[in-house]
């Protein structure tokens, strides 16, 4: 399979505000995944060897601070470093309450560091991994991550019987 490399992205094109918003809303549709799912279902794993539900939501927030962390520059407020990642999923109780807790201050995270760039912060050239990135190109990946790893989740619902949340795009 030929590898597929990406300069940037749509996202990267979006104002500060733009992005913003798009973050807000992101939370707010992770918070109804998060909502949908029954407390007593929080540990439920459709195979043994991948992650429960609240693992996976718990991966999201990790990466949430990681990849939002390196964007800024700013100190990971719950302590770690782009090398150390997954704090989250094995600290946080596998509760609903302390789930939704760490994911959505993850997100309160990302969108307050996003705040507090500059535009010229934003598109300044970062070395991520072992591509060249802006800073704006960062919150795009941890955007799409966030994404990817909320959709996964749908198998999840659906198969405790749940319909996942409608998408709240506009």
């Amino acid at each position: 399979m030929k590898k597929v490399s990406f300069s940037s992205s749509q996202f990267t094109q979006f104002t500060q505000a733009q992005q913003v918003a798009e973050w807000q809303r992101a939370k707010f549709y992770t918070k109804a995944y998060l909502d949908a799912m029954p407390e007593d279902r929080f540990g439920f794993k459709p195979m043994p060897e991948i992650r429960s539900f609240a693992q996976q939501m718990l991966h999201l927030s990790d990466a949430n601070y990681v990849l939002a962390t390196a964007a800024s520059d700013k100190p990971n407020p719950i302590g770690e470093t782009l090398a150390v990642h997954n704090v989250n999923e094995k600290i946080v109780s596998p509760t609903k309450e302390a789930v939704t807790k760490a994911v959505m201050d993850s997100y309160d995270w990302v969108i307050t560091t996003l705040q507090n760039m500059t535009a010229d912060q934003l598109q300044e050239t970062m070395k991520f991994g072992t591509r060249d990135l802006t800073r704006s190109g960062v919150y795009s990946r941890a955007f799409e991550h966030q994404t990817h790893t909320r959709g996964q989740t749908a198998i999840y619902l659906r198969l405790k019987g749940v319909t996942p949340p409608e998408e709240p795009l506009f």
